[in-house]
């Protein structure tokens, strides 16, 4: 078999896909906007959304044929292969040299692409708060992360495989799960703080009320914390962190500043409700088969090694089958997709008739005309854009189903 060939047709199908996509949503973006959210931009803040939709779309369509371009030159010219071979030929120290040459490409690549999106367009439309500084930072502190994070996913494997053989399906699966729930663990007590910094919520009504909230369903929270976001950004959010009673509650500064009190409280009460269907643990058990698919695309990518052969190494590189395991999951991940977001929309569906239940349905709506505003959210996507990219359901059908729950 071709495997050189093969694995070319599926990055080119995996790019087209996301090429598709930015079609679909660039068209969309001159759909008529629905009349229950059409106050949410004047008619100046709607023209300046459709200027800031369109320079981020045609970013976005660079970037991907930037990456199917540089994609397939490094493997038709067997480059990872080449820069592996200047290493020593232990099998450890081969497949981090893959990832540290992958996640250099990457970075290269990418970091000007962030520099436009970051301090060009976010800047022009006046959602950037990061300085140069802050920027160079993020990137040295991601390329750190990436190049860690993926080496020990890998080593991992090699761990594994060579341990247990064909039992890597199941146990990667297992591992790669448990590596994803500490990452989500770790990710507000360690990383979300390696470059924001974090107060605690001063006394006052908001802070009761949120308490109230907590208490009356019987949670227990170990703080409820302000990010410095706007040192980066305008944007709002607010979020749960951590499990058990390691949980925080963490609300942008942002969020702090440009609602109001009640407001802030129906946000807080969404996503109560998503802590009380434990959405969260759903989302994870669901992820169990994107991650059995993975495990299963890993499989048949370390036990082949023709395939490794076609690209220019001596035996199976576990760092490429890394890169390999990218342009395999460029075909399935749009049909798990389906599954996973739509689930998601679902459960957000349900956290906002829970803030409807607690009182705060009409200060939601308000509440997330504000957010769809700060953000620039696109208030009339594709139907299709919806069903394979939305993991929260568009804010007019989003206000309309709590209007219905308010009648009631």
């Amino acid at each position: 078999m071709n495997w050189k060939l093969l694995v070319l047709i599926l990055v080119a199908i995996g790019h087209a896909y996301r090429l598709a996509l930015h079609i679909v949503s660039r068209r969309s973006a001159s759909n008529p906007i629905p009349e229950n959210v059409a106050d949410v931009y004047d008619a100046e803040t709607y023209q300046r959304w459709r200027l800031y939709s369109a320079e981020k779309n045609r970013l976005q369509v660079f970037s991907t044929l930037l990456s199917l371009a540089l994609t397939a030159v490094l493997l038709l010219l067997d480059a990872h292969a080449a820069f592996a071979s200047l290493f020593p030929a232990n099998i450890y120290v081969q497949l981090l040299a893959v990832v540290l040459f992958q996640t250099l490409v990457e970075t290269v690549a990418n970091v000007g692409l962030e520099w436009v999106d970051t301090m060009v367009i976010e800047q022009k439309y006046g959602f950037n708060r990061s300085t140069v500084r802050t920027f160079v930072i993020d990137q040295i502190r991601g390329f750190i992360i990436g190049i860690l994070l993926s080496g020990i996913l890998m080593s991992l494997l090699a761990l594994i495989h060579g341990a247990m053989g064909d039992w890597v399906i199941l146990l990667f699966t297992g591992v790669v799960f448990c590596f994803t729930l500490l990452i989500s663990f770790l990710y507000g007590p360690v990383f979300s703080r390696m470059g924001n910094k974090f107060v605690p919520l001063e006394d006052g009504e908001l802070k009761e009320k949120l308490m109230a909230l907590l208490t009356k369903h019987g949670y227990q929270v170990k703080a409820i914390e302000v990010m410095d976001a706007s040192r980066r950004t305008t944007k709002l959010n607010a979020y749960f962190t951590g499990f058990g009673k390691l949980k925080s509650i963490v609300l942008f500064d942002n969020l702090v500043n440009a609602m109001s009190t009640d407001e802030i409280c129906a946000v807080f009460a969404h996503e109560l409700g998503h802590g009380l269907h434990k959405d969260v643990l759903k989302q994870q058990i669901l992820n169990l088969l994107n991650l059995l698919l993975m495990a299963v695309t890993v499989w048949l990518c370390v036990r082949e090694p023709a395939m490794h052969a076609a690209f220019g190494f001596d035996a199976v590189n576990y760092g490429f089958a890394f890169i390999l395991l990218g342009a395999g999951l460029g075909l399935v991940q749009p049909l798990t997709g389906l599954l996973t977001n739509a689930y998601s929309r679902h459960a957000e569906y349900r956290a906002d008739q829970q803030a409807v239940k607690e009182g705060y349905g009409k200060y939601l709506t308000a509440g997330l005309k504000k957010l769809a505003k700060e953000n620039f959210a696109h208030l009339a996507p594709s139907p299709v854009l919806v069903a394979l990219e939305y993991s929260h359901p568009p804010l007019s059908q989003r206000i309309e189903a709590i209007e219905k729950a308010l009648k009631k």
